[in-house]
């Protein structure tokens, strides 16, 4: 035999040249194969055995590379193969040397397989059962066992011939694992592993019974006693096979320990393991010998047993949890396992131990036995770990055992004890929630939900903690892929064909997030019902200072991401494509958000109710809850909207007495009919106009369109809802019901917010609603505060008669109600501080609502007024004010209005006279004596808005004369007006006389001191006109006056030098001779007694009193300011009135004297703006009429009227052109401008301005001007 062909040169000359075949080309080498000389060889005892293994080589090599040669030689004769298969099995017996041992199983399977018959595979099997039957012993028959379990591997069908044709064989197999030899039952454990796990599995369902049951207890005693790590190894293989059939795993779990005998003190685990068999004398008698055998396996140093085992466990469990739980929890491999946990990070090994764990938690003795507890601080571990994987389904598997320990858990028995626990737990889980994966994060989210429950809070109470967990979920909203459009025109389809689809991860995780806040919010309310946990009595000192660690601050983190984040992101996603699931647990949220901060849900409940919840929440009822479908949603839906109501009618304005029952009745109403109510806005008003039918769900539909409509929300559009709010409360009287106050009071707000785009009522309506409101028995309990009920009443007479007064009055005293008035503690400086803000502030918002309320209806007015007289102190003094802005700031209808009010004033005025008269004027502080001062002044009001003309005031029967006369009477009467006014005059007087011996105080106000002149000389005005009885005088000094005047008046205020001015006016006019002032006078004015003719005439001014009063007026022409200038103009006429009625001569002296010429020579050069100013052109007047010509010349009146020529008669003021009318008619009727020329431009000029305006002087300012706090009637300074 050569190197390279298989041959043998001693016989090769005896064999038939068919057996053998050159392999390749002659002449390239190729290898000659000789199949007779090769069964020689094998046959051959004396040829070596490395012969026989190179030959052996050598037919192995040819069966690779030249496939079919071997086998067209020995399909020849079909009884050479077979003898050369058998001598091969044969060399399997008698071969003792590992390396042709190896070949000859090399070679016969490469064989079989070249031959690929049925025939020869039979053969070998039945050579194989006829050795292990004729022998007596399996010790030789570990080659056998090794060849058979490498075919089975390398040709899957010869195990379905196996375990249909071979059962015997089987059963050899089966005894052949009772040999000691671990070598010998590794390769038999082999044979197993390879049958059962044939591709298709179909051998191992087609095993009988038998056999299987006889595997399984076999595989148990070789796997308690096995010491090899090869045996193990196979043993394990064979095992998790077997634990995927249901059968086998029966006969496996019902293996008691007892049954199997173990050798002692063998070691079964490689490395570092003690041996089963001492483990399992520790064990009771009959425990299930599987949990032992695979907890050992997992104590075992190799991770790939430790793996499996996890996997057998698993396997196990799947067919049955409550079945085979308990054996493996009473084996304590829940401990083991998570042992495994905490200090192992193989991907695999952990999956599996969650997958153990996992079903094990089925067993109610899991936890009973506190493996939960126990394995909790593992299982935080190994997630933590878990969570940096790249392989994302470790981390879910365990954040789905840790979900389930934390849903199956015992409240009895608590997994936190402390607060370390929950902490690690809880960071954990952010970490799962903030997980780029949103699987992982949905997971984490479904865990944290139940981790909320109550029981599961370690005491103190981690409230840090919760609140970073809510947070973490809420900033994982950035990055949720919400639904575009297309994906909602399209959400069924895609649904179906990707479940897998970003966008619809993103809502499972949203739900689970929902899920998760609403246990939140639920564990709030719990701990807040728990006075222990809501105190968090013990927590650690140094935290109580910390905000972030209390029940407060998780509500007001709840409130705040809801608010800011979850209300938008569940309004985006379920805007075109609404969820039930996610709207049921989105309504239950928000619910509970009235709960946990009642302090801040007026303004929650505000903003929802503005941002159209009512419209969001009644859409999703209508479009998902129709039908009784989604009851859950529609509970949550209803829940919601009776806590937005009852929320938002609490803080309305209802009146104190029926509050509470309106609350009860309303919460009564939506609890009973809010789920009935499953319409759609569209189809509210059907459902409104139903004749019909039971009245409670239609009260509810109006209160809700009040609610919304009172935060701006428009449900339905004004017309239909003022016609079908008209319609349902006719029907209610037609069928002789009676709305509640709640719902007829809602119902008024929406008919007046509502009537400016709606259509007119008719008779039968209005009779209706004011049946409606009269059956109600304290109309202030329908009373809302809006200027629309005003409007509403006062539209139509019907009801401003019988309601008008009454919403005016709540209005009023409302408006009362919201300002903060002085307490009982206020000094009186604290009230004149407040009572001057409140003058400094513009007209508020509901004075110019009724101002144009009144504008629209005048009737309104005569109601207020009646108000004046009838009504408190403090509500008339409201009404005045109104009523006075009205006067002073509308323009328009001024006249008339002033008109109207007359004669309602004079009977105000004529009511208080005869109070008087019949109580006595002592009775200061009574009502009606209180409101004289608010009639009055809306007389002056009046009367400066529309001063009548002189032929009004001189008609006795007028209502100008009788109101002027009754109010003038009832000053003058009063005694205690006139001693104020003598105090205030006498403290001047005093203070201006010894000014340094009086401090700032004892003088009287400046303010105060002007209105006392200014008054006084009305009273004495007005006396004059009427003639009026005047009860007590005023004493008055007129030397003080004259002297403050001259040499004081650069010292002296202007506003004061004013007052004196139209003072003194006042008294000149009555020729110093007026019943209501007794004037004094001194050696000043009328020198030394016994007085001179002129002096007496002139008496109490006298003749150098009048010369010191005309130089002083003369002063103070040469002022800039505008009153002044008018008052001096206007003194300075009655002061030559007055010396032209009683001292002729005195009167052109005074005029005629050289300062007079200086004084006019002044004004003339100061400029044409002072030259043309109506009080100059005045004064200039006053000098021609009492002086003629001496003081005047003409170049002085050229100069006037050169002035006019260059300004233009167009560019004059009213005022002013009266004036150079006036000026002109006397230059021309005077003759004082004697050439033609000048006359003609004086005709010219009077032409120019026409004929005189009649209504000029009535048309002035008749506005009252506020300088600081002093009232100026204009209409006192017309010139």
């Amino acid at each position: 035999m050569t190197s390279r062909d298989i041959v043998c040169n001693k016989i090769h000359f005896r064999h038939d040249p068919k057996w053998s075949r050159r392999l390749g080309p002659v002449e390239g080498g190729g290898l000659l194969l000789c199949v007779a000389c090769l069964i020689e060889i094998i046959d051959d005892e004396d040829i070596a055995s490395v012969r026989k293994s190179s030959a052996l080589s050598s037919v192995s090599g040819v069966l690779k590379c030249s496939p079919g040669a071997l086998r067209e030689l020995l399909q020849q004769d079909h009884r050479v193969c077979l003898h050369f298969t058998a001598k091969l099995l044969g060399m399997l017996q008698t071969a003792e040397d590992p390396v042709t041992l190896e070949k000859v199983d090399q070679v016969l399977v490469q064989l079989l397989l070249e031959l690929q018959s049925e025939l020869s595979f039979r053969f070998v099997l039945d050579e194989i059962h006829k050795q292990l039957t004729e022998q007596l012993s399996v010790k030789h028959f570990l080659p056998t066992f090794s060849f058979l379990g490498n075919l089975i591997k390398a040709a899957p069908t010869v195990s379905q011939s196996l375990v249909t044709h071979y059962v015997p064989l089987l059963d050899r197999l089966c005894s052949a694992l009772l040999f000691p030899d671990e070598a010998l039952k590794g390769a038999v454990v082999y044979v197993w592993l390879q049958l059962l796990g044939a591709p298709g599995g179909s051998a191992a369902q087609s095993l009988p019974s038998a056999v299987r049951d006889r595997v399984c207890n076999v595989l148990l005693k070789t796997l308690a006693n096995a010491s090899s790590p090869q045996l193990l190894r196979y043993c394990v293989g064979l095992l998790s096979q077997l634990v995927h059939l249901a059968d086998a795993v029966s006969v496996l779990m019902n293996s008691l320990s007892c049954q199997v005998m173990c050798d002692e003190n063998e070691d079964i685990l490689a490395n570092n393991s003690q041996s089963l068999s001492q483990n399992q004398d520790q064990q009771p008698p009959d425990h299930c010998l599987l949990p032992l055998i695979l907890k050992k396996l997992l104590l075992s140093g190799d991770e790939n047993l430790q793996v499996t085992s996890a996997k057998c466990i698993a396997s196990v469990l799947v067919h049955s949890p409550s079945q085979y739980s308990a054996p493996f929890i009473n084996a304590d491999v829940p401990e083991f396992l998570f042992d495994r946990l905490a200090c192992s990070s193989n991907e695999v090994l952990l999956w599996s131990a969650y997958s153990c764990l996992l079903l094990l938690t089925e067993e109610p003795l899991f936890f009973s036995q506190c493996h939960s507890v126990y394995g909790m601080e593992s299982l935080v571990r190994s997630l933590k770990e878990s969570l940096q994987l790249t392989n994302l389904e470790v981390p879910k598997q365990g954040l789905l055992l840790l979900r389930e320990i934390l849903e199956r858990q015992p409240a009895s028995v608590r997994l936190f004890p402390s607060g370390a626990g929950f902490v690690a737990v809880s960071e954990v889980l952010v970490g799962g929630v903030s997980s780029s994966c949103l699987l992982v994060a949905t997971q984490a989210a479904s865990v944290t939900s139940a981790l909320f429950r109550l029981d599961h809070q370690s005491r103190p109470v981690q409230y840090e903690a919760i609140i970073k967990l809510i947070e973490a979920i809420t900033n994982r909203f950035v990055n949720l892929t919400l639904p575009s459009p297309a994906h909602l025109r399209s959400s069924g389809r895609m649904k179906r064909s990707d479940p897998s689809s970003q966008a619809l991860r993103s809502e499972r995780f949203l739900l689970q997030a929902l899920v998760c806040f609403q246990s939140a919010c639920r564990l709030a309310e719990e701990c807040a019902s728990d006075p222990v946990l809501k105190e968090n009595t013990f927590t650690a000192p140094y935290k109580h200072s910390g905000a972030q660690d209390s029940l407060e601050s998780l509500c007001q983190c709840l409130l705040r991401c809801c608010d800011a984040v979850w209300i938008p992101t569940v309004i985006r996603m379920c805007e075109r494509a609404p969820s039930a699931p996610i709207l049921q647990n989105f309504y239950s949220i928000l619910s509970s958000q009235f709960t946990l901060l009642p302090s801040l849900m007026p303004a929650f409940a505000n903003k929802l109710a503005s941002s159209g919840f009512y419209r969001l929440a009644v859409e999703h009822k209508g479009l998902l809850c129709a039908g009784n479908r989604n009851p859950n949603l529609n509970a949550s839906c209803c829940g919601f909207l009776q806590k937005l109501s009852m929320c938002l009618l609490s803080q309305s304005d209802l009146p104190s007495g029926s509050h509470q029952h309106d609350l009860k009745e309303v919460e009564n109403l939506l609890l009973h009919n809010l789920p009935s109510l499953c319409y759609r806005l569209s189809e509210w008003p059907s459902v409104l106009c139903e004749y019909q039918g039971p009245q409670a769900p239609k009260y509810c539909l109006v209160i809700m369109l009040y609610l919304a409509l009172q935060q701006g929300d428009r449900l339905l559009p004004d017309q239909i809802v003022f016609s079908n709010v008209v319609w349902l409360l006719r029907s209610v009287q037609e069928q002789g019901c009676v709305p509640p106050h709640s719902v007829l009071r809602s119902a008024l707000y929406l008919l007046a917010l509502t009537q400016d785009k709606s259509p007119s009522l008719d008779g039968a309506s209005l009779n209706c609603i004011s049946k409606a409101l009269s059956s109600c028995q304290s109309f202030s309990s329908l009373y809302f505060h809006h200027a629309a009920l005003i409007y509403f009443m006062c539209r139509y007479p019907e009801l401003a008669e019988k309601f008008a007064a009454m919403v005016l009055e709540l209005w009023l005293t409302k408006e009362q109600d919201t300002n903060t008035g002085p307490t009982l503690a206020d000094t009186q400086e604290e009230k004149e501080s407040r009572a001057d803000e409140r003058s400094d502030q513009k007209t508020d918002t509901e004075t110019m609502e009724l101002l144009s309320v009144m504008e629209k209806y005048p009737a309104v007015i005569l109601t207020l007024l009646d108000m004046v007289c009838t009504r408190e102190a403090p509500l008339a003094e409201r009404v005045l004010g109104v009523l006075e802005v009205l006067l002073g700031g509308q323009r328009g209808y001024n006249i008339n209005l002033c008109t109207k009010l007359r004669p309602a004033l004079l009977q105000a005025l004529q009511r208080v006279s005869v109070v008087n008269t019949d109580h006595g004027f002592e009775q200061e502080y009574s009502a009606q004596v209180n409101s004289l001062p608010l009639v009055l002044k809306l007389l002056c009001v009046t009367q400066a808005s529309d001063p009548p003309s002189s032929p009004h005031y001189s008609n006795m029967e007028g209502v100008h004369f009788k109101l002027l006369y009754h109010a003038v009477s009832m000053l003058l009467s009063n005694s205690g007006l006139m001693d104020q006014l003598q105090t205030v005059f006498s403290s001047s007087s005093s203070s201006s006389s010894s000014a340094t011996s009086l401090s700032p105080s004892a003088c009287p106000p400046l303010a105060l001191l002007c209105c006392c002149h200014l008054l006084l000389s009305s009273l004495i005005t007005l006396q004059r006109v009427h003639s009026t009885q005047v009860r007590k005088s005023i004493t008055w000094s007129l030397d003080t006056a004259v002297q403050r005047l001259l040499t004081q008046k650069r010292n002296t205020d202007s506003l004061l030098l004013i007052s004196y001015l139209r003072l003194l006016q006042a008294l000149l006019d009555t020729d110093l001779a007026s019943e209501v002032v007794c004037l004094t006078s001194g050696p000043g004015l009328v020198g030394l007694r016994p007085l001179g003719v002129e002096d007496g005439a002139l008496y109490p001014l006298g003749s150098r009193g009048a010369q010191c009063l005309s130089i002083a007026l003369s002063g103070l022409l040469l002022q800039k300011h505008e009153l002044l200038l008018r008052a001096s103009v206007n003194c300075l006429s009655s002061l030559l009135g007055f010396l032209q009625r009683k001292s002729p001569a005195t009167a052109k002296h005074v005029v005629c004297q050289p300062w007079s010429r200086f004084l006019l020579h002044s004004l003339l050069s100061s400029g044409q703006s002072c030259l043309l100013h109506p009080a100059i052109l005045r004064f200039i007047i006053l000098l021609l009429q009492d002086s003629g010509t001496p003081v005047l010349r003409e170049p002085d009146l050229l100069q006037v009227m050169e002035g006019v020529e260059r300004r233009g008669v167009k560019e004059l003021s009213k005022e002013a052109e009266q004036a150079l009318r006036l000026l002109l008619t006397q230059i021309q009727s005077r003759d004082l401008l004697p050439r033609e020329e000048h006359k003609q431009k004086v005709k010219n000029m009077i032409e120019e301005l026409g004929e005189p305006d009649e209504s000029c002087r009535h048309s002035q300012s008749h506005d009252v001007l506020h300088v600081g706090d002093v009232p100026l009637c204009l209409s006192d300074f017309v010139l």
